[in-house]
């Protein structure tokens, strides 16, 4: 094949990619075409990658499949094994991996050409290598805590801030040295050391609540990263994909902190998510109201209105399967079932959305919560499962709650409460949620699986109307 075809199927391979790419962002904007979209996606990286390895820079294919071989060794286990409650570690993971290789990239970029560099070239250079390498760090942490091999709550210490400015600082007067001096490699190993060490105390002071915005945001750094280093290589794919993903994870992460009425700076350097010890013991002790599968069957069987609240409790204990049956056979009696949907429930954004997805609930069943939230007063009962910060009342009208501001899904206001869960503790913001303690309220405990089967026997041994 000659160079000129070569070049032309690369150039075409990358503009037929790039137009999967924002087809496939156009898809995912709406569940009646996630899939679509997820497709798309797919086979624009198919080609990228074709096109990639057609480039004519490419002197020997060795190394190329030795890593190709050792990635899809971990990748497809990865993928195939892994359970839909570790969807947000995983992308954690998959941030991590795309931002190092970023940062390597660059790495290398830097010391094979230092003597050629330019300006611009060196300025891209030091912004994606920063980006890269503190993306990996964070996304690492992120990892740690949605995994719980970190404490999920926020580690935080006096005077945090400073440090991590000073670090950050340091990191930029270095790298802007080296704009100026290129060939001042020593200090190269500093600028990466510092920008490695500012992710993992970046992200350590963010508590539980807040990581679906943290994974949107590490995202959107990835993908600045990349096309960053797009600029630097002369690569417009990577230019185009990464800049897609910066700018979708960024209005992303705008979205979620519009959710919990929050910003920027109170998410990255308000160590929201603390846990809250004081008064612990007075609330434990205060008495809740809690039922049985049959009873809960009942009251769900007689109502006319019903509105399921998913959380990240249904997520581990993979109830959403058993959810479509209870909403089968709740819709076979007539009885009106919506599903409220809160932009952070679960560990990342969009969560509950696969999980009920993978389960074929009908997506015109799914509602926003601003969408729900004006009906709530009219719903017999609100059936919450393992859903806790994002419909706690305390966000409303509690100042010293750390989840104070934060939109939520009016559950309370509904005519009746049932919550399944295990037990009494605290979510993953650590505050106590008092919608539990609400008269109207009942405690359903156990696995959310077992104990949604149990109604959906309940419910079909009971026939029908």
């Amino acid at each position: 094949m000659s160079e000129q075809v070569t070049e032309a199927l690369v150039e075409y391979s990358a503009l037929a990619s790039a137009i999967l790419f924002v087809l496939a962002l156009k898809w995912l904007n709406s569940p009646a075409t996630a899939r679509r979209g997820v497709r798309a996606g797919e086979i624009g990286m198919l080609l990228a990658i074709v096109g990639a390895l057609l480039h004519h820079d490419i002197v020997t294919y060795q190394w190329i499949v030795i890593a190709f071989a050792i990635g899809s060794i971990i990748g497809i286990p990865m993928a195939v094994w892994m359970p839909m409650t570790a969807v947000p570690q995983r992308t954690a993971l998959s941030h991590a991996f795309g931002a190092l290789a970023a940062a390597l990239v660059g790495t290398a970029h830097y010391y094979l050409n230092t003597p050629h560099l330019g300006t611009f070239e060196m300025a891209a250079l030091m912004m994606e290598m920063l980006l890269g390498f503190l993306t990996f760090t964070g996304s690492l942490m992120a990892f740690g805590k949605l995994q719980e091999i970190l404490p999920t709550r926020a580690i935080t210490y006096k005077g945090q801030n400073f440090v991590n400015f000073v670090l950050l600082g340091a990191a930029i007067v270095i790298g802007v040295y080296l704009v100026a001096n290129p060939e001042a490699t020593y200090l190269m190993p500093v600028f990466a050391g510092l920008a490695t060490l500012f992710g993992i105390l970046l992200i350590v002071p963010i508590g539980g609540a807040d990581m679906p915005t943290v994974i949107a945001l590490l995202n959107s750094y990835a993908g600045l990263a990349a096309a960053l280093m797009g600029f630097v290589l002369n690569n417009k794919l990577l230019i185009v994909a990464g800049a897609l993903d910066g700018a979708s994870g960024f209005i992303l992460s705008v979205i979620m902190c519009k959710a919990m009425n929050r910003s920027f700076t109170n998410v990255l350097f308000g160590a929201f998510g603390a846990v809250v010890t004081a008064g612990k013991g007075a609330k434990e002790e205060r008495p809740v109201r809690s039922a049985q599968a049959e009873e809960a069957a009942q009251m769900l069987e007689a109502a006319q209105s019903v509105v399921v609240v998913p959380g990240y409790g249904m997520a581990v204990a993979q109830a959403q399967h058993k959810v479509r049956e209870l909403y089968d056979v709740l819709t076979k009696r007539g009885v009106d079932v919506r599903f409220a949907i809160h932009p952070v429930a679960g560990r990342m954004p969009g969560h509950m959305n696969v999980l009920l997805a993978e389960a074929e609930i009908p997506y015109d069943k799914l509602f926003e919560m601003d969408e729900i939230n004006p009906e709530m007063p009219q719903v017999d009962v609100a059936l919450i499962i393992g859903a806790n910060d994002v419909t706690n009342p305390a966000a409303r009208h509690d100042k010293s709650s750390p989840i104070f501001g934060m939109p939520i899904i009016d559950v309370d206001k509904a005519r009746s409460v049932m919550v399944i869960k295990r037990g009494m503790s605290a979510g993953f913001a650590g505050v106590e949620n008092e919608l539990y303690f609400m008269d109207k309220t009942l405690m359903l405990f156990g696995d959310a699986k077992a104990f949604v089967g149990e109604m959906v026997k309940s419910l079909a041994s009971s026939g029908g109307h």
